[in-house]
């Protein structure tokens, strides 16, 4: 069940369900895209999560009954006329060696063998959930079960832009260099964030499908 859940005197918590799944991620980015294309004069931003969406009012120009009235009545529009059409977007990946540095653990966490993993990592499309942590990071999911991996007991301090990694269930790329828990378990040159990009500075956005291709494997 759908609860509306005010944060402070300025934001709402929309709360569309416990299970991180696909179809309740698409009602989450259904009403996102929505109210970006209806917004009423005083939502200033909106926040799209796995299960939740945040949006940021400004108090000055709207009450919580009015943006709480508004939004049940956007809810109900955007069940009923929810048709994405997400981006599919391929990432070429050089996977093991110094590019994947817990290929080799993963590999032995499961029983298998580093191809074995590899072929598990590329073989399904990847819906981009949410975006955070740093600039540009996607949060991307459901990994097969058979790979899913924990993440480092002792976070890394420096990890490469472009490491592509697995934590749990999920996998995503680092955008920029910076601290990170997740097993590395290869690279791509893609480019997740561009600060000079005319428009979105960020490669991915909510809601795409994403595929792992592999490029080479480094021993």
């Amino acid at each position: 069940m759908d609860n509306l859940l005010p944060l402070g005197d300025s934001s709402i918590l929309i709360h569309f369900g416990d299970d991180i799944d696909l179809i309740t991620n698409l009602r989450v980015h259904a009403l996102d895209a929505h109210i970006q294309q209806s917004r009423l004069q005083g939502i200033l931003e909106t926040v799209p999560a796995y299960t939740t969406l945040l949006i940021h009012y400004d108090p000055l120009l709207l009450t919580c009954e009015q943006v709480t009235t508004w939004l049940k009545q956007e809810m109900a529009v955007a069940d009923a006329t929810a048709t994405r059409q997400p981006r599919h977007i391929e990432v070429p990946v050089r996977y093991g060696g110094e590019a994947g540095p817990d290929l080799s653990f993963v590999a032995s966490y499961h029983h298998a063998t580093p191809a074995e993993i590899i072929r598990l990592h590329a073989s399904r499309d990847y819906t981009v959930f949410m975006m955070g942590f740093t600039p540009g990071f996607p949060y991307m999911g459901k990994l097969d079960e058979a790979i899913a991996t924990p993440r480092l007991d002792t976070p890394r301090t420096r990890v490469p832009a472009g490491s592509v990694g697995i934590a749990g269930a999920q996998t995503g790329i680092y955008p920029i260099e910076s601290p990170g828990g997740w097993r590395i378990i290869g690279h791509t040159n893609l480019q997740l964030f561009d600060l000079s990009a005319t428009g979105r500075p960020f490669l991915f956005a909510p809601g795409d499908t994403v595929r792992f291709v592999l490029e080479a494997i480094d021993a």
